[in-house]
């Protein structure tokens, strides 16, 4: 896989992820093609599990 597309998952995991610790519903997700929607709601997934924990 290139590096730059990489990062760019890598980015919307990240922004997922900051999403859902702010609590944003995962239907705001901004992300239209599917690597990066999957990668987001991976993201947004980890945070809500993560917040259930603290």
């Amino acid at each position: 896989m290139k590096r730059q597309k990489r990062d760019r998952l890598e980015r919307a995991h990240s922004r997922g992820y900051q999403a859902g610790l702010s609590g944003r519903p995962r239907e705001l997700c901004p992300y239209q093609s599917l690597d990066a929607r999957s990668h987001w709601l991976g993201g947004w997934r980890k945070a809500m599990e993560d917040r259930s924990v603290i």
